[in-house]
C-alpha cells in the first residue's frame, strides 16, 4: 500500500496534491469498504451452501421458493432482518450491547489484511502477519463476553463465559500448531510462507516432515473450529441449553452482524490454513496454472474446502459436553501440538 501510495503522490492524478496522511486514509477507507463487502457476499454464498449440505445430507431440497433453486432465498432473509424492529432490553447496558456486534464484526475484517491472495497482491505485507492474524482475531472473545454481559441476561452471560473459556483454551494449541510452520520457514510473513511451499503439491506443508506437519494441521483444524463456535464445539450458543447464548437478546441488524461475523471468521481460519498449510495461492501443478489471478483461484478453493468440511461435521457430530471440551483441548491437542514442534524441532536440528 505504501509503494501505491508513494506512486500516486509522485504521479499527475488530482491524488498527487493530496498529503499523504490523507492517501492513506482514502486507502483504509476503501480497503474497509472491500472487506466488508467480501464478509456480506461471503456469508450470503456461504448461508445458502449451508443449506443446500445440511439438506443433501438429510435427503431434503432446501430452500427452493426463492429464485432459481431457491438460490436468492437468503438474500430474502438479509432484507428481512434489515427492515425488522432493532429491540434492547430495558435493563441492558445499552451503549455496550450496541457496540459488541461491531466489535465482533471488527476482527475478522481486520485480519484478511495481512492475507497474500496472489503472488503479486498483498494488501498489507506485514512481516509478523501471522502474529498479527493471531492477535487481531482475539478481540472476538471480548466482544462475545461483553455481549453477553451488556445483554443483562444469564443465557448470554453464560454463552459469553463459555465462548471466553472456549477461545481462550483453544487458541493454545492453534497457536502452537501455527509455530511448526514458523519455525520450518523462519518468518512470520504469509506471503513468504506460502512461497516456500511453491512449488507442487509434494512442497506443501501439509506433507513434509510427516506426520509431524499433518497432525499439526489438524490440531489447527479442530482448534480453529472451536474458536468459531462451530458443531461439535457450539456450546456458546447452544440452543438446547442456552435459548441462544451471547446473542438471545439481539434482533434484526445487529444479530445479522453477529453471522456475518461468524461466517467471516470460518473464512479467515479457512484462508489461513490454506496459507500455512495446503500452500497459500500455489498451484497444486507445479508451474502449470500458477500466478497472476490463478492465485486467487487456488487460495479460495483451498479455503472453501476447509469451509465446507465445517459444514460437513455440523451434520455429522453431536454436541460435546463441556468437560469433554476442556479435556480435548488441555489434555489431547495441547501436548500432541508441543510433540508435533519438538518432532519438527528435531527432524530439521538433525
Amino acid at each position: 500500500m505504501q509503494e501505491l501510495i508513494a506512486t500516486l503522490h509522485n504521479g499527475q492524478t488530482f491524488l498527487a496534491d493530496l498529503p499523504p496522511a490523507i492517501l492513506t486514509l482514502i486507502f483504509m477507507a476503501l480497503g474497509a469498504v472491500l472487506f466488508a463487502t467480501v464478509m456480506a457476499l461471503n456469508a450470503l454464498v456461504a448461508v445458502y451452501a449451508e443449506r443446500k449440505i445440511s439438506a443433501w445430507m438429510q435427503d431434503r431440497l432446501g430452500p427452493m421458493e426463492v429464485g432459481p433453486q431457491g438460490i436468492l432465498q437468503t438474500l430474502a432473509d438479509a432484507v428481512k432482518l434489515l427492515l425488522k424492529e432493532d429491540i434492547v432490553p430495558a435493563a441492558a447496558d445499552k451503549k455496550l450491547h450496541m457496540f459488541a456486534p461491531f466489535l465482533v464484526f471488527a476482527a475478522p475484517c481486520a485480519a484478511f489484511a495481512a492475507l497474500p491472495y496472489t503472488r503479486e497482491f498483498v494488501f498489507a505485507n506485514f512481516d509478523i502477519g501471522v502474529f498479527y492474524v493471531a492477535s487481531i482475531t482475539s478481540l472476538s472473545v471480548i466482544a462475545i463476553l461483553l455481549a453477553g454481559w451488556a445483554s443483562n441476561n444469564k443465557w448470554a452471560l453464560l454463552g459469553g463465559m463459555r465462548a471466553a473459556a472456549q477461545i481462550v483454551s483453544y487458541e493454545i494449541p492453534a497457536g502452537l500448531a501455527m509455530l511448526v510452520v514458523v519455525m520450518q520457514v523462519g518468518s512470520l510473513n504469509f506471503n513468504a510462507i506460502s512461497l516456500a511451499q511453491d512449488g507442487g503439491l509434494f512442497h506443501w506443508f501439509i506433507l513434509r516432515y510427516f506426520p509431524f506437519n499433518f497432525i499439526a494441521f489438524i490440531i489447527f483444524y479442530i482448534a480453529t473450529l472451536a474458536e468459531c463456535n462451530r458443531t461439535p464445539f457450539d456450546l456458546p450458543e447452544a440452543e438446547s441449553e442456552l435459548v441462544g447464548g451471547f446473542h438471545t437478546e439481539y434482533s434484526g441488524f445487529k444479530w445479522s452482524i453477529f453471522m456475518l461475523a461468524e461466517y467471516a471468521e470460518m473464512l479467515v481460519v479457512a484462508l489461513v490454513g490454506a496459507a500455512l498449510f495446503l500452500g497459500g495461492w500455489s498451484s497444486p501443478f507445479g508451474s502449470f496454472m500458477n500466478g497472476g489471478a490463478w492465485g486467487v483461484f487456488w487460495f479460495a478453493g483451498k479455503a472453501g474446502f476447509i469451509i465446507f468440511t465445517h459444514m460437513w461435521l455440523r451434520w455429522t457430530l453431536p454436541r460435546l459436553r463441556v468437560d469433554q471440551l476442556m479435556h480435548l483441548s488441555w489434555k489431547v491437542l495441547t501436548p500432541f501440538s508441543f510433540a508435533c514442534l519438538l518432532g519438527v524441532g528435531l527432524w530439521m536440528l538433525i
